[in-house]
């Protein structure tokens, strides 16, 4: 019989998976007034969908490019079922942002497939950011934006890895 989850499983499912995950929340210090926007909404939305605030822990790191060695470093402790990441990547009209936000984003996929724990990205590269009054009250608000669907993500992939592993823990009879 194929199982799959019902929206009232999957909303029951994501507070069970919530309740008792342990969650970090990996933060670029550069643009901190955005990036402080995703991180702050993915903590809150997180603790709406069921998790405790006392289980979601906030990691500073300088800039997007360490966070996938941090993610790395959380995800090997064993210590926390989900990692999330969370920077801006200035496109300053040189290419070094492609550079930066490819080896971000390649880094915390590789985290992710190494250790088995589920590691999402708000590392963004917006297009011609400039530092504006104007233009960083969009990002703020993009960014809470983002913040809240990678909390929305990490609940759900945490419900279906939880769904996997019951399945698959389940006895097989034909």
């Amino acid at each position: 019989m194929n199982q799959t989850l019902t929206p009232s499983q999957s909303h029951s499912a994501t507070q069970a998976a919530l309740a008792t995950a342990r969650i970090a929340i990996v933060s670029a210090n550069w643009h901190s007034d955005v990036v402080h926007q995703a991180r702050d909404a993915c903590a809150q939305r997180l603790q709406h969908l069921g998790a405790a605030p006392a289980r979601i822990h906030s990691v500073e790191v300088p800039g997007a490019f360490e966070i996938p060695l941090m993610a790395q470093k959380l995800a090997q402790s064993g210590q926390f079922d989900a990692v999330i990441g969370c920077a801006v990547i200035v496109n300053g009209g040189i290419y070094h942002h492609e550079f930066v936000s490819t080896a971000v984003v390649d880094g915390l996929m590789r985290v992710q497939l190494d250790t088995g724990v589920p590691v999402f990205s708000v590392a963004l590269t917006p297009y011609n950011f400039q530092p504006s009054e104007d233009l960083l009250g969009f990002f703020r608000t993009h960014f809470v934006k983002k913040g809240e669907e990678a909390a929305n993500a990490c609940a759900e992939t945490l419900a279906a890895h939880a769904a996997v592993d019951a399945l698959l823990g389940e006895a097989v009879t034909a």
